[in-house]
């Protein structure tokens, strides 16, 4: 999964990422509910990252991630 960095923002794309975090959770046998409670975050946050929707912050993005043992990279944005 790959976040590009531009001066103080971020850009992702966030279907990508959603896509990539829900076919981790599936793999996992981990509904929506328990990775929201293993991750510390309401599950409606997990539900709009699965969809793609909503502007999630770059740290919930990270702790959902690491919960799932996905590698996030960093990229600065030429």
């Amino acid at each position: 999964m790959c976040i590009f960095v531009e001066k103080s923002h971020y850009a992702v794309n966030t279907k990508e990422i959603g896509t990539y975090i829900k076919e981790r959770r599936q793999s996992l046998n981990i509904n929506q509910l328990e990775l929201s409670e293993l991750a510390g975050v309401g599950i409606n946050t997990i539900v709009s990252i699965e969809r793609g929707q909503g502007n999630p912050k770059l740290e919930t993005l990270l702790t959902v991630a690491d919960t799932l043992g996905l590698q996030v990279e960093i990229k600065l944005k030429e």
